[in-house]
């Protein structure tokens, strides 16, 4: 079974940064090959709505078939704010709790971001998974794209 990677904007837009773009752009290529099934929320489409036309059609490039889309509905509402109340970020960073409780919901094997400040952090991990295991919630797996890639 192939894994399910919920990413966030970051990984897109990563495509096209010189800092990250290698590793963006092999995740990519794994997605394109079926190797990892893509999943993608209506929050992630919404933020590519501001994002310059080459990382909006990225997505267009991969087989329907390898790409899922998770919805931020009540239950990862609900999610995010549990984590905003927590602390684990600050209203600020509401859409980074709404990327993490929509990858949570839908039940991912990992969330993938660039995010070092607010995702992609130990403190902010322990703090998330927390809330999940109070909330009834599985532990999320939360790593940057280099982590994710197949050794090949």
């Amino acid at each position: 079974m192939i894994p399910r990677i919920y990413i966030d904007t970051s990984v897109i837009g990563g495509c096209f940064d010189p800092e990250y773009q290698a590793e963006s752009i092999q995740l990519w290529s794994e997605f394109k090959a079926k190797k990892k099934a893509l999943v993608v929320s209506d929050l992630v489409l919404l933020e590519l709505e501001e994002a310059p036309k080459r990382v909006r059609e990225l997505l267009d490039e991969l087989p329907a078939e390898s790409v899922e889309y998770a919805a931020l509905d009540e239950e990862s509402i609900a999610l995010a704010n549990a984590y905003l109340q927590d602390g684990a970020v600050a209203e600020s960073s509401l859409a980074d709790a709404r990327h993490i409780a929509i990858a949570t919901v839908a039940r991912v094997d990992v969330l993938v971001s660039w995010n070092f400040k607010h995702i992609v952090n130990l403190n902010r991990i322990r703090r998330f998974n927390a809330v999940n295991l109070k909330t009834g919630y599985a532990p999320i797996e939360i790593r940057s794209p280099r982590e994710v890639l197949s050794e090949e």
